[in-house]
């Protein structure tokens, strides 16, 4: 297809280098940087807009109405009480920041139009998983079928961010090298402390619940593209899996993108802390695809501690200590470290200021804690950290305050 320059520039669009796909914009001399364009996916509870209760089953028309309004950005998940939306392809994180104030906004709207809210956490804090409602489409029933009970119990939001690489086939080395990273993007992210109206003693609950799917957790070591594609043939060809799309790890080559797909965050109550985390995982994926040496350091030692600072980053958050060959290591240190880095990516990218931010949530806390801290200062009112998420999903005000709803 040919696009006509006038109205691509109009339009503040441009074209990959291979002319396969649109980019958005706005920025100029950032043509070089094309290959490390990316997208960020966000998933919302959709809740009765008065007790802000989550929604059991909800109406097509709700979805088809989102759909329209954010030029078929909007859809359903696997439950009912979940609603999608995903932005278009960016260079320029200035345009990502305002697409997604305008997904919000929209999604916002159409839900109101049904007594409903969006909420944007990890987990709901009062939902009942076993009241769980599979949605509408072929896909999801089959998969409830297959997942059963665990299938009910994905009552869960997360965030997840695609980055482009130069050469797809580099995704796996990168892949492997990002392993040992992911804790710490996880730990920024963190949103769902509560799970059936109890605090869980963890900052991250999420992924304790959505690691009981097969398939799920940090990626296996895969050094290449033909070890990964034998691991997916295998699945197929034993009729486990119909196609690699059901491999849930943390972090994913995408089968239908030329991207590596981040998988792993909570979905964040802060769209800034949301383009923080995204930022800060973009600026990674093209300092590692730089250097292609560094996924050869990663062993099986090195993703054995992964996983134990993966359950760490899950425990506690921002205020997590790490593990490492070299003794314990502080979130603030690590991120120090990483952020040092990366400092030149970032730079290249126009996003310093955002991975800048990831400071910021460890100092202040996470979404995690500040929803602990409304609930410890209401008295372990429940509804009061409802009424903060579902404030804060829309205004980073409230999110600054942590006191939604209450009374200093």
């Amino acid at each position: 297809m040919q696009f006509d320059p006038k109205i691509m520039k109009m339009l503040r669009l441009g074209l990959s280098r291979d002319n396969s796909h649109i980019i958005i914009r706005s920025a100029a001399g950032q043509e070089d940087t094309s290959e490390y364009s990316f997208g960020i996916e966000e998933e919302y509870f959709l809740a009765d807009a008065t007790s802000l209760n989550v929604a059991i089953q909800t109406p097509n028309e709700l979805f088809e109405a989102a759909s329209w309004s954010t030029g078929g950005q909007a859809m359903r998940e696997m439950l009912q009480a979940q609603l999608e939306v995903a932005t278009n392809i960016h260079l320029d994180i200035r345009d990502a920041r305002e697409e997604l104030k305008f997904l919000r906004r929209e999604v916002a709207a159409v839900a109101a139009q049904y007594g409903l809210a969006i909420m944007a956490c990890g987990t709901h804090p009062t939902a009942i998983w076993r009241q769980s409602v599979p949605s509408p489409k072929p896909r999801y029933e089959e998969m409830i079928e297959d997942l059963r009970t665990i299938g009910h119990r994905n009552m869960l939001c997360g965030m997840h961010v695609h980055v482009q690489l130069p050469d797809p086939e580099n995704r796996f080395a990168v892949m492997q090298a990002m392993i040992p990273h992911i804790p710490l993007l996880i730990a920024l992210s963190t949103s769902s402390p509560f799970w059936n109206s109890k605090e869980t003693g963890l900052k991250g609950y999420r992924l304790a619940a959505y690691d009981e799917l097969p398939r799920t957790g940090l990626p296996e070591v895969f050094e290449s593209k033909r070890e990964y594609d034998a691991y997916v043939a295998a699945l197929k060809d034993s009729g486990v899996i119909p196609d690699e799309s059901y491999i849930w790890w943390a972090m994913r080559p995408s089968s239908r993108h030329p991207t590596l797909e981040l998988r792993a965050p909570d979905v964040c109550t802060s769209i800034d802390d949301a383009l923080a985390v995204a930022s800060l995982y973009r600026s990674l994926v093209r300092h590692l695809h730089e250097r292609p040496a560094l996924s050869h350091l990663v062993t099986s030692v090195d993703r054995a501690i992964a996983v134990e600072n993966k359950w760490r980053a899950q425990r506690y958050g921002t205020d997590c200590i790490f593990a490492s060959k070299d003794g314990p290591i502080p979130i603030k240190d690590a991120l120090s470290s990483l952020i040092q880095r990366v400092s030149e990516d970032a730079s290249a990218l126009g996003c310093s200021s955002e991975v800048e931010h990831c400071r910021l949530i460890v100092e202040r806390g996470s979404s995690a804690d500040c929803q602990l801290s409304t609930y410890r200062e209401s008295g372990e009112d429940i509804s009061a950290v409802l009424k903060w998420i579902a404030s804060a999903t829309g205004s980073e005000q409230a999110l600054r305050s942590r006191r939604f709803g209450i009374e200093p």
